[in-house]
């Protein structure tokens, strides 16, 4: 979807910035905000090319860089950490074959960290696109990943 499509269905209003900024990173194939974004929702609300770059890059659910097709979020939080989470991300490090911030050569997969998905009675935890897996373990970890290989 074109960025103007996307704009036109927000009031010219300050508040709507971060719905917008969703939208658009949204219809990104890749996954993220390119400058004619960022660009396009700051003229559409009246604000400064900085300012509206300084939301973006506060934020960790916003990139300025391409993504892959499946974004794997690690929790990071007191109870994740303390239930495996460590354990969890170097098994998907080893198995994606890239560390936290890259992405596959195949674009696939891009790998985050993130303070906290807010399920800690299934920690372990990870969000992927927008579904969240707990309890995991090694072999959990490794049958996802196979089944989103299939999916693509």
């Amino acid at each position: 979807m074109k960025p103007e499509k996307i704009l036109e269905r927000y009031g010219c209003s300050a508040d709507n910035l971060l719905a917008i900024l969703h939208d658009l990173q949204d219809a990104s194939p890749e996954h993220y905000l390119c400058d004619a974004d960022l660009r396009a929702a700051a003229d559409y609300l009246k604000l400064t090319y900085g300012f509206v770059h300084g939301v973006a890059t506060f934020y960790s659910m916003y990139s300025l860089k391409p993504r892959g097709r499946n974004l794997i979020r690690i929790c990071q939080s007191p109870p994740c950490h303390l239930l495996g989470s460590s354990t969890i991300s170097r098994e998907l490090m080893r198995l994606l074959g890239i560390g936290f911030g890259e992405t596959t050569p195949d674009k696939l997969f891009t790998l985050e960290m993130t303070s906290c998905l807010g399920v800690c009675g299934v920690a372990p935890a990870m969000m992927i696109n927008d579904r969240v897996y707990g309890n995991l373990t090694k072999e959990r970890i490794a049958e996802i990943i196979a089944d989103l290989r299939r999916a693509q």
